[in-house]
């Protein structure tokens, strides 16, 4: 069983980059009716990702793995652990724009986005990329057992 929570909390992560990478290229393109509906299914997945890699990783935590006193002993998850709240934190604002054209295609109108909004949120998503960098290190960190307080 810890394998394959293990196996999902993985497959969880690379689905979480892969959603935030499309939503990325196709906030930077031309935004039309289908490229909003892809970025409105991926920030979808986004989030349904997120949840599974939340999930899976507090199963792993306190009932999987080395348990939760090991882990609470580890700088490193502390800080991924910190990280990922702060990404989840971030991505609610893309996430509320994103949700509201949700009305204005259904109609088949363009939803509006000004450029400012569209820049912010095109920072938000690079800096969400980059707290996703921070984590997978801190991963790696945890793995060699680095900032381990015994």
């Amino acid at each position: 069983m810890p394998a394959f929570f293990s196996f999902l909390h993985f497959v969880g992560a690379f689905a979480l980059v892969a959603a935030l990478t499309v939503e990325l290229i196709c906030i930077r393109e031309e935004l039309n009716i289908r490229n909003a509906f892809r970025i409105l299914v991926a920030d979808l997945v986004y989030g349904m990702s997120a949840g599974v890699v939340l999930i899976a990783g507090l199963l792993r935590v306190f009932y999987f793995e080395k348990g939760a006193s090991y882990y609470f002993a580890s700088i490193p998850f502390l800080v991924k652990a910190s990280l990922f709240l702060l990404v989840a934190a971030a991505s609610i604002y893309p996430t509320r724009e994103f949700l509201s054209w949700y009305k204005p295609l259904r109609q088949g109108r363009m939803p509006l986005l000004i450029d400012r909004k569209r820049q912010i949120i095109r920072s938000i998503i690079h800096w969400e990329l980059a707290g996703i960098l921070a984590i997978v290190l801190c991963a790696a960190l945890m793995a060699k057992g680095i900032g381990y307080r015994a």
